[in-house]
């Protein structure tokens, strides 16, 4: 393979394939036909003689060499288009994406706001905001396919930088249907008999309530562990409760029918900070990015 006459574009379907793990869905992101995606592979493969994906039911799964080659790839394409953009932003005018992971507290408390204010500042700027997943949280960042995260708080040394955003609390949230919601305080005799609905998706840890009741000899009972939003419908209409921060419970409890009740004893802080990799501490998009999100959680 000689590098004059590599053409840098089949990277970026290397990588849009990557994500989006089909060549239709690949084509759509990239404005592109799927014969043309399949083309492009085509050429890619017989450059680098390997295959690179396999497809499978459940899409195309890369080979040992396309994961070998994903975090550079990524990393190269990131610094590339870092280089190529202007040194100043206009949000009004821009037209590019961000894309952003998020945790469950972030997803619920902060987003939304976030988007919005987006949406109104920069109408051609996309924001592809996705779960965490089981990655770490810095080696998505160090990859390059990932601008920021939204998580708890991380060292991240001297190749990453943390900021808080928020510090929170926990709150009690059941349906408001529930004799327990009017009563004028939650006694925690009846927070421990409810039956407890416990959230998978946010990654916080509530061992705390645990402790909280073993102080007063009391025990509770988790009768479901689920996502957040089926931990939502099972609420409405039942006499479960769940422990959730408190503005991921503000939020939910403005469009559903729902009410938020402090705990019967002291809650420890949860905190949310944005992440990023140092080498965009200083681009202009990213400032922006950055600039505006602190805004949101500000306003909201």
């Amino acid at each position: 393979m000689t590098w004059n006459s590599f053409d840098l574009n089949l990277l970026v379907v290397f990588d849009t394939i990557m994500q989006e793990k089909t060549l239709t869905r690949a084509g759509q992101r990239l404005g592109m036909s799927q014969p043309t995606v399949s083309h492009a592979l085509s050429r890619l493969r017989h450059m680098l003689k390997d295959e690179l994906f396999v497809r499978t039911p459940e899409g195309m799964q890369p080979t040992p060499r396309a994961e070998r080659m994903l975090e550079p790839v990524r990393a190269a394409l990131q610094e590339l288009q870092v280089t190529l953009e202007d040194d100043e932003f206009d949000a009004t005018r821009a037209s590019r994406s961000f894309t952003i992971v998020a945790n469950n507290h972030a997803a619920r408390a902060v987003i939304p706001a976030f988007a919005r204010r987006v949406a109104t500042m920069a109408p051609s700027v996309v924001l592809d905001v996705r779960p965490v997943g089981l990655l770490h949280v810095l080696d998505q960042l160090d990859g390059g396919g990932v601008e920021l995260a939204l998580s708890t708080l991380i060292e991240g040394g001297d190749r990453f930088k943390c900021v808080g955003l928020l510090n929170d609390e926990y709150v009690a949230l059941l349906s408001n249907d529930n004799p327990i919601a009017a009563e004028p305080e939650l006694s925690i005799e009846s927070f421990a008999a409810l039956p407890h609905v416990s959230s998978t998706s946010g990654g916080d840890d509530t061992n705390f309530i645990d402790d909280a009741l073993a102080e007063r000899g009391l025990v509770r009972r988790v009768m479901a562990k689920v996502p957040l939003h089926s931990l939502i419908f099972l609420l409405i209409g039942s006499n479960s409760v769940a422990v959730v921060p408190r503005r991921v419970a503000a939020g939910l409890v403005a469009h559903c029918p729902l009410a938020m009740r402090p705990l019967p004893f002291a809650s420890p802080r949860v905190s949310l900070s944005m992440i990023w990799h140092r080498r965009l501490d200083n681009h202009p998009a990213h400032r922006w990015l950055r600039g505006t999100l602190r805004a949101a959680v500000i306003g909201a």
